[in-house]
């Protein structure tokens, strides 16, 4: 029913912890039209399964300019759930896997995997849907609206990760072309203010140098008090 309109904007965020867990954040936010011409788009969401699944869904609720928004949240407490959790939301996304492998010097998190959005309506339903229906849900509507995918479906994906920069976004329209979602994300020991190998390695050396200074100091004081001591006893008369 929300295709049925003019515009469906869908943002999916994925936070990744250094720990490997985090949380998807999906919102999809509908504009005016479709809320005025779909009476009752609000009390006709069905997200049963999606609830079973364990998300989380608030909404729907209502968005700027008459407009409608439901989000769902899921956390994960590996990469390798976060991988379940978003192949679960394909289509768009396909072949979607994230990784993350921590290192004494690193932690490096990967993502790969293609985002595609259909350039046709037939896209955005099964088969076992289109056949029970007998064709595209709300086909005739699209038809003599004239509106295409390309100009009315929008996704875009965000990442957070350790050593990611704030603009790991890509986005994708209903025009049929993938989107490459390959990355990756490097925290270095060293960098940021996340990192504790940094700061714990250069306290350990600034002891050692404290410790090799201390430890010279003491040597010395004890070979000189030895030359003292023995520059201080008489010598011994021969009779």
């Amino acid at each position: 029913m929300v295709l049925s309109g003019c515009r469906l904007d869908v943002t999916v965020d994925l936070t990744v912890n250094p720990d490997g867990t985090g949380e998807i954040v999906l919102v999809a936010t509908v504009d005016a039209d479709v809320v005025n011409q779909v009476p009752g788009l609000a009390g006709s969401l069905r997200l049963d399964d999606a609830i079973a699944a364990g998300w989380v869904v608030e909404g729907p609720t209502s968005a700027e300019a008459g407009g409608m928004t439901v989000t769902m949240r899921h956390p994960f407490a590996s990469v390798a759930e976060a991988t379940v959790l978003l192949t679960s939301l394909s289509p768009p996304l396909a072949n979607v896997a994230v990784g993350q492998e921590a290192t004494e010097d690193a932690i490096t998190t990967t993502l790969s995997g293609t985002m595609t959005l259909p350039a046709a309506w037939d896209g955005y339903g099964d088969a076992a849907l289109l056949q029970a229906i007998g064709g595209t849900p709300f086909g005739a509507q699209l038809t003599a609206s004239g509106a295409t995918p390309a100009d009315a479906v929008t996704v875009q994906f965000r990442l957070a990760a350790p050593g990611a920069d704030d603009g790991t976004t890509w986005s994708a329209t209903g025009d049929g072309n993938a989107v490459e979602l390959t990355t990756s994300a490097v925290l270095d020991a060293d960098g940021g203010g996340s990192s504790w190998a940094g700061p714990l390695a250069t306290i350990a050396l600034i002891l050692l140098a404290a410790w090799l200074l201390i430890g010279g100091f003491l040597a010395y004081r004890v070979l000189t008090t030895r030359n003292r001591r023995r520059n201080r006893r008489p010598a011994t008369r021969h009779r």
